[in-house]
């Protein structure tokens, strides 16, 4: 488990290298999300998204990706608000220790 340093304000890695399975639970928990097989599967392709494009997808991105990726039905906003709710893209991020993607609020 970190300590709350390792953390900005918003609750986003300060160094993403300090992520592991086990922060996105730590990081999950203090969101009240139990990360279900659903949401590690999200949270690996945001992952492979920030490894391939060097940055965050904003929600759009990250719905054509996961429609691209797992198809049509798990690449819709009502899926991913079902995982994630509110910002899917800002809070899949956060878990996947992500940066904030640019145009999240």
């Amino acid at each position: 488990m970190l300590p709350d340093s390792a953390f900005d304000r918003e609750g986003f890695l300060r160094d993403l290298g300090d992520w592991t399975p086990e922060v996105a639970q730590q990081i999950a928990e203090n969101e009240n999300i139990r990360l279900t097989p659903a949401h590690w599967e999200i949270i690996e392709l945001l992952r492979a998204y920030y490894q391939r494009f060097d940055s965050s997808p904003a929600m759009r991105p990250l719905v054509k990706w996961v429609a691209q990726q797992l198809g049509r039905d798990k690449g819709k906003s009502i899926y991913l608000l079902s995982l994630f709710p509110g910002s899917p893209a800002k809070l899949g991020s956060k878990i996947a220790g992500l940066p904030k993607p640019d145009n999240c609020l």
